[in-house]
């Protein structure tokens, strides 16, 4: 199973983000972080190796307005889903919520089931436009268009369906290894006529593609019964 996802959760209520995260835990699909503050959330969206495939954002926050802090993300190139939180849910506050680059706009109280289906859609819509994007070493990943950019090389790497299909699923597992059988039955379903070889085969193909030097993987890796992605681009852009 992928690693869960990483989502972050802004909201000055305490209760309600210890609620949010535990219930965003219960089926190990995600794993919260909580910020109180916009500048709390700013300083973890800046770390290093930060990664937030969502955020869920309080429209009223001790420190600035919900709003306006999404139309900053927004501008600084931040293109994953937002849910917004509002006490209220009138037709001007929706639509200035998105309006302001909020992929859904939510009002309290809510039903958890809601949120979390809600929260699923958005991931699912986004990974399937043209704004999603991930860094892969040296690369940014457009898993819509099945391409691999290289800026610094000026080089663009086309992949097939299949290629681009197991780069995306190992990028969701994080750094955990994915067993064979579990990368074959996500990328060609349950189709007997597969075998391992053929995910094999794609696998010596596509680092064939990435590799700096595919006998020496260092973004595609061999583990114990399966492979896992290393996507650190210090140690990629050092092979």
């Amino acid at each position: 199973m992928a690693s869960a996802r990483p989502v972050l959760i802004v909201d000055d209520d305490p209760d309600l983000c210890q609620t949010l995260a535990e219930q965003l835990a219960v089926d190990g699909d995600f794993a919260a972080a909580t910020a109180a503050t916009l500048a709390e959330a700013t300083a973890l969206l800046a770390a290093p190796e930060a990664r937030f495939d969502a955020i869920i954002l309080d429209l009223g926050m001790p420190d600035g307005d919900g709003r306006e802090f999404c139309a900053q993300l927004r501008q600084a190139g931040h293109k994953m889903p937002i849910l917004m939180l509002t006490g209220s849910d009138t037709e001007g506050d929706v639509v200035r919520g998105l309006d302001a680059g909020a992929n859904d706009y939510i009002a309290k109280p809510f039903r958890m089931a809601e949120l979390l289906a809600r929260l699923r859609a958005q991931l699912r819509n986004f990974e399937a436009s043209e704004d999603a994007v991930f860094s892969i070493g040296p690369y940014t990943f457009r898993p819509s268009a099945k391409l691999l950019s290289d800026p610094a090389r000026n080089r663009r790497i086309r992949l097939t369906e299949k290629e681009a299909a197991i780069l995306k699923y190992l990028y969701r597992a994080g750094r955990n290894a994915v067993a064979r059988a579990e990368l074959l039955g996500e990328v060609w379903g349950y189709n007997a006529a597969v075998t391992t070889h053929t995910l094999e085969t794609h696998i010596y193909r596509l680092r064939q593609k990435i590799e700096p030097d595919p006998t020496n993987a260092r973004l595609l890796l061999t583990e114990s019964g399966g492979y896992r992605l290393d996507p650190a681009p210090e140690d990629a852009a050092a092979a």
